[in-house]
């Protein structure tokens, strides 16, 4: 059941804000694109002085997709006006509500009487909507970068383990690797990938028993799923269970930094399939910090963007992977989330 809030006034829109994001922002406009009564596209754009460029970037991520917007804009009051000002031109859909936030109160930027001169009071933490966004299952962490946080790399003795881990794995690859090599396998590529698999279905297995991966296992799994057939089998096998939430959310931490592509971009896709945008996009951050042009990553990101429902996939056949490209292209640009 999709999370249902009532929102009837410029003060409900900007108490939901938080739990629509995952996060109280501080800064930033966030734009809601409305499809019927849905929020398809939910999605926070840093603001800067070049208010034709937002514009611009917005309207091309909005199109005709959606039939109204809602702008929620945080800080620097001349560059939220501005934006407001900007987009309301450029938007092919209506710009159904403009609100400036300043701590907890509203302006309305699209007209002088929906909310009085001192702004409109409003309680996005212990208000009607934060009571149905908490029974609906949405939260707001405090900030952005507590997102971030539940993706974040782990440090010191831990990631030192780690580092010494991938190092032994890789050895212990490219011995297998020579070992394998026949007349049938000259790489010793296709051995490997089957050991891929196996130990996809090996980490599957123990999560979903909730048990949890050694070092040397997540070592040897996360240089493993490099190989494209192998992160496509676990890409198969993955959709919006919570225990696989928990199997990628950890190796994305756990992960050596240079090997994390793979391992965050399944955690986005099991976060989207789930209906929690705001982890999806901090995973996708993390993949395409190390990776740019890592093909499921950018396209999970252009799904994002575009407000592509977790539904879109139905039942999630095995089939659709190979309607999709290992080694697409960058999406479309902007700044989000």
């Amino acid at each position: 059941m999709k999370p249902h809030l009532t929102l009837r006034d410029p003060c409900d829109v900007a108490a939901a804000v938080p739990y629509l994001l995952g996060f109280h922002p501080a800064d930033g406009l966030v734009v809601l694109g409305l499809r019927g009564n849905a929020a398809v596209i939910v999605q926070r754009w840093e603001l800067d002085a070049d208010a034709e460029g937002l514009a611009e970037a917005v309207a091309g991520l909005v199109g005709d997709a959606v039939d109204g917007v809602l702008l929620v804009g945080y800080g620097d009051a001349y560059q939220v006006r501005a934006a407001v000002a900007a987009l309301c031109v450029r938007l092919a859909p209506p710009v159904l509500c403009a609100l400036r936030v300043a701590g907890d109160r509203c302006f309305c930027e699209l007209c002088d009487g929906c909310t009085p001169p001192g702004g409109a009071r409003f309680d996005d933490r212990g208000g009607r909507i934060a009571a149905e966004a908490v029974l609906a299952g949405l939260s707001a962490l405090p900030s952005r970068a507590d997102l971030a946080g539940l993706v974040a790399p782990v440090g010191g003795a831990a990631a030192l383990a780690m580092e010494a881990a991938v190092a032994r794995a890789d050895v212990e690859l490219g011995r297998a690797r020579l070992r394998a090599r026949s007349r049938q396998d000259p790489d010793g590529i296709e051995t490997l990938v089957g050991q891929g698999r196996d130990a996809v279905d090996s980490a599957l297995r123990t999560y979903r028993s909730g048990g949890r991966l050694d070092d040397a296992a997540v070592a040897h799994l996360t240089l493993l799923l490099h190989a494209l057939p192998v992160r496509d089998h676990a890409w198969e096998s993955t959709d919006h269970e919570e225990w696989q939430l928990s199997l990628w959310t950890d190796l994305t931490r756990r992960a050596y930094p240079s090997l994390v592509a793979p391992v965050a971009s399944l955690l986005a896709f099991a976060a989207w399939r789930d209906g929690n945008g705001p982890l999806a996009t901090v995973a996708l951050e993390r993949a395409l910090a190390v990776t740019p042009a890592y093909g499921m990553a950018n396209l999970l990101l252009d799904a994002l963007l575009r407000g592509l429902p977790p539904d879109a996939l139905g039942s999630w056949p095995a089939e659709a992977i190979r309607h999709a490209s290992p080694t697409g292209g960058t999406a479309g640009g902007g700044r989000r989330l």
